[in-house]
């Protein structure tokens, strides 16, 4: 059986999320959303993450998390996991709660952490739900601003040191930053491979650590849903199209095919999911 691939290596960054099956709500009351964020203080502490910035929404949520162990998946099983059993005890329901295994980009720290933080907390702005971050109160932004105690999990040191002073001189200069980041484009429109945000230098370094040169590409692949099943369910064809172009990597001419369309159609159809990917 071929291993599945992995980024994984001491000191590693990522943006990941994790999104509602079917896309349902993962969160049905403050009840889940705490029990969530209890869970996820456990992992953080469990697997020595730091986490520096996170945002929960209704139906998915997004994480910045480094790992000075490689554990990022074992640690995700557990997030995710537990807050299923959780989640389906509390409401007597069975099934999942999650759109199949979370998305994870391998992120250059120096380079775009600060630029992902930035984009993670802005989520609640760009869905409409809120005006200011700051009226979001689950994310990370009120208390790397001050506003709120930072939870012991939560790693806000290395943020505000970017702004060249501690204390409330840089927590100001970053609620500048943050404000700054309304309507900026997405960090994915600097993906490349479809799973990493850095310089080539930085993909040419950490590409070895995912190619497992000695398993055929089909064997690699074999791990991953058809096309036939992801377009099973008639909803939300954008939201599939992102799917299986940047979850699962099937190549847009794969796409096209198995639709029936222009591949221009389905860039096309792409590009606005990730317009609307808050």
């Amino acid at each position: 059986m071929a291993r599945p691939l992995r980024l994984s290596f001491p000191g590693a960054v990522y943006h990941v999320t994790s999104r509602g099956n079917a896309r349902h709500d993962i969160v049905a009351d403050d009840r889940d959303r705490s029990q969530w964020l209890s869970l996820l203080a456990h992992v953080v502490d469990r697997y020595g993450w730091l986490c520096h910035a996170y945002c929960l929404m209704d139906n998915h949520y997004h994480l910045v998390i480094e790992t000075p162990k490689p554990n990022l998946s074992i640690g995700m099983r557990q997030l995710n996991g537990r807050y299923t059993q959780a989640y389906n005890r509390r409401h007597e329901q069975v099934g999942h709660v999650f759109q199949g295994r979370f998305t994870a980009i391998l992120v250059e720290k120096d380079a775009h952490l600060l630029e992902l933080c930035r984009y993670v907390v802005l989520n609640p702005v760009r869905a409409k739900i809120v005006s200011h971050p700051r009226l979001w109160v689950w994310s990370s932004y009120r208390a790397t601003v001050g506003e709120t105690k930072a939870p012991g999990w939560l790693t806000t040191d290395w943020i505000l040191s970017q702004f060249g002073q501690r204390g409330g001189a840089a927590q100001a200069r970053y609620r500048t930053f943050v404000a700054e980041g309304r309507g900026g484009p997405a960090p994915w429109e600097q993906l490349t491979g479809q799973i990493y945000l850095g310089s080539e230098k930085f993909v040419a370094q950490h590409q070895p650590n995912r190619v497992i040169r000695d398993i055929p590409r089909r064997q690699t692949q074999a791990q991953r849903p058809s096309l036939e099943t992801l377009f099973e369910w008639k909803g939300a064809l954008e939201k599939t199209i992102h799917q299986a172009y940047r979850q699962y990597g099937y190549r847009l001419a794969d796409i096209a095919d198995h639709l029936g369309v222009h591949a221009a159609t389905v860039s096309r159809r792409l590009k606005r999911a990730e317009q609307e990917n808050v």
